[in-house]
């Protein structure tokens, strides 16, 4: 390719052997090699431009792996869906995870099977479909059952955990006797006087008693060591409550409180002879 200097010294040989070219004509002449000079420059240019991808495609390129990823998504979210409903009717209606087996826990004076007799827990029901809380009430039902709570155990046993009922007394309406526990319920038929359980003598028995919730109350809250002397307990009024030991003596305990502060006098009290103790008033008491 000529060089500017050798396209220059050409110019001036052509004007010496045509010196009638006019200076226009130089100057025409002088554009045009420039206009050639300059498609030759852009040529590589127009050659990458061909090499180059339009906006509109290089968008669609990456509008596919996008479109792609958000049918996997889709795809994913149905399988998920499915697979959340397949387990939910596995376990809420089949037998694949149903009842199989109720255990009872901590029933001692009554029988296991009479409290799944009770609880008519129905047999394969799925397990998430079994009513807790109405087999609770059912069992709650035995006079002989304090407390009831009823859980699952995964995955097919129901267990029922009950509290039994445990005597403070014992009750003679004069035809039949009672167990009484220490809310004051009278649960229990009994053909004897139950041994080492102090009877209660009150005009009527029952957890809405005034009378009969000072009596337990304060037979709950004696020291062993005395309780085990109470062979009778009874109260006129709440505030009124008293007790005969064996051996004849009686104890004037009076309401439920301070009982600690009556019991350590009691206990120096019963040292001396007499027949009735009043610790009703432990700063003041008294032996008669």
């Amino acid at each position: 390719m000529p060089t500017a200097r050798q396209r220059s010294a050409r110019g001036r040989d052509r004007e010496r052997r045509d010196p009638g070219r006019t200076r226009r004509d130089r100057e025409q002449a002088r554009a045009r090699d420039g206009e050639q000079r300059s498609g030759r420059d852009r040529a590589p240019v127009r050659h990458s431009e061909r090499g180059r991808r339009s906006a509109r495609a290089r968008e669609q390129t990456r509008a596919a792996p996008s479109r792609r990823k958000a049918l996997r998504r889709r795809w994913v979210a149905a399988l998920s869906l499915l697979t959340v409903a397949g387990l939910a009717y596995v376990l809420l209606f089949t037998s694949l995870l149903g009842v199989r087996s109720v255990e009872v826990v901590g029933a001692r004076t009554v029988n296991a099977e009479r409290i799944r007799e009770v609880a008519r827990v129905p047999d394969r029901q799925p397990m998430l479909r079994v009513d807790t809380d109405a087999i609770r009430d059912r069992v709650a039902t035995l006079n002989t059952v304090a407390t009831v709570e009823v859980s699952r155990s995964w995955p097919s046993t129901l267990e029922i955990t009950v509290t039994e009922r445990t005597p403070i007394g014992f009750y003679d309406t004069g035809e039949t006797l009672h167990l009484v526990d220490p809310a004051g319920v009278v649960y229990k038929r009994v053909d004897e006087r139950p041994s080492g359980l102090p009877e209660l003598t009150l005009p009527r028995v029952g957890p809405d008693d005034p009378a009969t919730r000072a009596v337990t109350a304060v037979l709950s809250g004696l020291p062993p060591e005395l309780a085990d002397r109470v062979v009778s307990a009874g109260a006129r009024t709440p505030g009124s409550v008293e007790f005969t030991l064996r051996g004849g003596k009686v104890v004037r305990w009076g309401d439920v409180t301070q009982a600690e502060r009556k019991a350590k006098v009691l206990a120096v009290l019963l040292t001396r002879k007499g027949t009735t103790y009043d610790v009703s008033s432990p700063e003041l008491p008294t032996v008669s």
